[in-house]
């Protein structure tokens, strides 16, 4: 899935874009599978760990968003479960392997408002390393003004950034933290609009500053992502109140830190070791 110069570029950028690894009739089988999980229809009986939009009951403008929608519905695990993807991650994050710690079932229809930039390693004090690499895999072609992924080329290596900044969802300037962050780091600001076909996909480190502007065209934007962690990633017990630690918390063991595969599944490890059952 990766080539030589994949990797030479991640390292340079912060983020890869790759060509297809879904092909369209699955892509149209997941479009389906997005609208039952907005409408609250869970095929395994199991509610994601989060559900920030339900048809009927939340703003129609807002980006749409569910975590964790593997454990709710089996086509979604198939996808972001798959070993090829895991092994990807590993590679790229020179990491033993690759264990999930949660998808995004993203859908930003025309009108919807932006989604802020971030890093994704700010959220993340509740385990150790807290480190991610991630997958978004593009379901509909996207464009620059249909709110398509943004990453500011470079920002994984600029300086590390306490605890979650900015709003995530609608922000009134949804770029306002990466300007902040790119002048206190005195780095020129280099903006990625990512225009992909539907089924290809592009993984980021987790120091990258990525979000994405508001859908200006009149074509839906729906992604798939899947976020990793190292496979020897451990619960970190100072840092389960801050980020998103409250949710994922949960899962913790009384008896010791290790990150249960019940809920954090291995999908690809160098030994050739992969969570049973998934």
């Amino acid at each position: 899935m990766l080539t030589a110069d994949d990797l030479r570029t991640f390292d340079a950028d912060g983020f890869v874009e790759i060509g297809l690894v879904l092909d369209s009739k699955l892509i149209e089988r997941l479009h389906e599978r997005f609208e039952r999980l907005f409408a609250g229809e869970f095929e395994t009986g199991t509610a994601p760990d989060e559900v920030n939009w339900q048809l009927g009951e939340s703003d129609p403008s807002l980006t749409r968003q569910i975590c964790n929608a593997w454990k709710a519905d089996r086509l979604i695990a198939a996808t972001v479960l798959d070993e090829r993807l895991g092994a990807a991650v590993a590679r790229l994050a020179r990491w033993p392997g690759a264990r999930i710690v949660q998808d995004n079932v993203i859908w930003k229809p025309p009108g919807a408002k932006s989604l802020g930039f971030h890093r994704d390693n700010a959220y993340l004090a509740w385990y150790t390393p807290s480190e991610m690499c991630s997958c978004w895999i593009a379901l509909d072609d996207t464009s620059a003004s249909g709110g398509t992924l943004e990453l500011a080329r470079g920002s994984h290596r600029w300086p590390t950034s306490a605890g979650p900044q900015g709003e995530f969802h609608a922000p009134d300037d949804y770029r306002a933290t990466v300007a902040a962050a790119a002048a206190s780091a005195g780095a020129e600001l280099d903006i990625a609009a990512l225009e992909m076909s539907a089924g290809s996909a592009a993984f980021h480190h987790g120091w990258a500053w990525h979000g994405s502007g508001p859908n200006r065209s009149g074509s839906h934007r729906r992604a798939l992502v899947l976020h990793c962690a190292s496979s020897e990633a451990r619960f970190c017990r100072a840092g389960f109140g801050s980020g998103n630690g409250p949710v994922y918390t949960r899962y913790a063991r009384l008896c010791d830190d290790q990150m249960d595969e019940n809920h954090f599944p291995i999908l690809w490890h160098r030994d050739g070791y992969r969570t049973p059952g998934i």
